[in-house]
């Protein structure tokens, strides 16, 4: 009887092993993708450019992003976004060259005066001010003398339109040449990022206190992210105006079937198309060419636009969301304004080029100017020791 019970207990116990071994495992989850972030051999402004990617998923039915390049050199300047489309593959989210033809454009020569290659490609970081402000242009023509709180500020005058009569201002902020004091990076089985630090000091004894700037972005499958936190480490008042400057491409390459939303209710009338000054007059866009608020926007056409857009319509958590729509490539993109100080949205859009540059932006053009007659312009104002966070987040969707 005792050899007949051992039997029988190692016929059950081979049975279970072998139950055991062929049913599934109840709720296993699906492998997470792996996310990695690292440097590139392309060095750009002294630095190396960092890429951010994830692993492709195992559902591939929706789109998610692949990819992100980031200049540490060129003071943040989110270069290149790649997505997996349905139908069409990788495609660029940014128009913009590929790193070794940016490192040969990007030399501080000639025609990269002041870092302004910064900002026709790519997505230029806009610190302390987007857009443009106008002022007292100095004999050589080369810094301009304008009031900012009261008080007198140079600048580098370091842009002019294209016609005879254009006046040289300044453009864009101060950081599109600087590089990061610090970079670093992480990576987990779901998301990659990379953070800048920069000590701006008074941007280069441009600007009216000192600023400490801390850029990150981060990549996930359904979003990537990008936040520029301004914090004022000086002793007097620091105005901060943030804004990103992407060039977003159109991947059916038919730009007059693609769509523009935009939650606005007014824009900024300017003087031309060539200086691009704002007049001071607001007016709505209601029942105009440049109405794009309804919910599924308009489409762009053959209009030509460089245009503000103010007077938001917020999203109940206090942003505002625009949309570029590109319903031949079935391919849709979010733009969420995510900080509240986020007043406008500018849109640059010439009917011959397959791109719309979007940016979303703190403050108007020209933001101290006397046009605006005390309108309240976007720009943050940080005593000693407070800090400001620009967020704006990129999202995939299927129109």
């Amino acid at each position: 009887m005792k050899t007949f019970f051992t039997g029988f207990s190692a016929v059950l116990a081979i049975g279970a092993l072998l139950m055991s071994c062929s049913s599934p495992k109840p709720n296993s989850a699906p492998p997470t993708p792996s996310a990695s972030a690292r440097e590139l051999d392309v060095q750009i402004g002294g630095k190396p450019a960092v890429e951010l990617s994830l692993s492709e998923p195992a559902d591939t039915s929706q789109p998610y992003f692949v990819s992100v390049d980031v200049l540490p050199g060129r003071g943040m300047n989110i270069f290149q976004v790649r997505a997996f489309i349905p139908g069409k593959g990788v495609v660029d989210v940014l128009s913009a060259p590929s790193l070794q033809e940016a490192a040969g454009l990007m030399n501080g020569g000639p025609d990269d005066a002041y870092a302004t290659q910064s900002f026709k490609m790519g997505g230029a970081i806009l610190v302390p001010f987007a857009n443009r402000i106008r002022g007292r242009l100095s004999a050589d023509k080369k810094t301009l003398q304008t009031t900012i709180l009261g008080k007198t500020v140079t600048l580098d005058a370091n842009w002019i339109g294209k016609l005879p009569t254009a006046e040289h201002h300044a453009m864009h902020g101060l950081i599109m040449g600087r590089a990061m004091d610090s970079v670093n990076t992480h990576a987990d089985a779901s998301q990659a990022s990379v953070i800048g630090s920069l000590d701006a000091g008074d941007f280069g004894g441009h600007w009216l206190s000192k600023t400490q700037l801390t850029i990150t972005a981060t990549l996930q499958r359904d979003s990537v992210v990008l936040q520029v936190t301004a914090k004022n480490v000086g002793d007097a008042d620091d105005p901060i105006g943030v804004g990103w400057h992407p060039y977003f491409e159109l991947p059916s390459g038919d730009r007059t079937q693609a769509r523009l939303r935009v939650p606005a209710k007014q824009r900024a009338l300017v003087n031309n198309y060539d200086d691009v000054f704002p007049t001071g007059k607001l007016v709505p866009v209601a029942g105009t060419p440049y109405d794009f608020s309804g919910p599924t926007g308009a489409p762009l056409g053959k209009l030509f636009m460089d245009d503000c857009f103010v007077d938001l319509r917020r999203d109940p958590d206090g942003g505002a969301t625009a949309e570029i729509i590109d319903p031949a490539a079935h391919y849709g993109l979010r733009i969420q304004g995510q900080s509240k100080e986020i007043t406008a949205f500018q849109a640059y859009a010439p009917p011959d080029k397959n791109f719309v540059a979007f940016e979303p932006q703190f403050n108007w053009a020209d933001p101290y100017s006397k046009i605006w007659h005390g309108k309240e312009t976007g720009m943050v104002v940080l005593k000693p020791g407070q800090s400001v966070t620009y967020e704006v987040a990129l999202r995939l969707f299927v129109p």
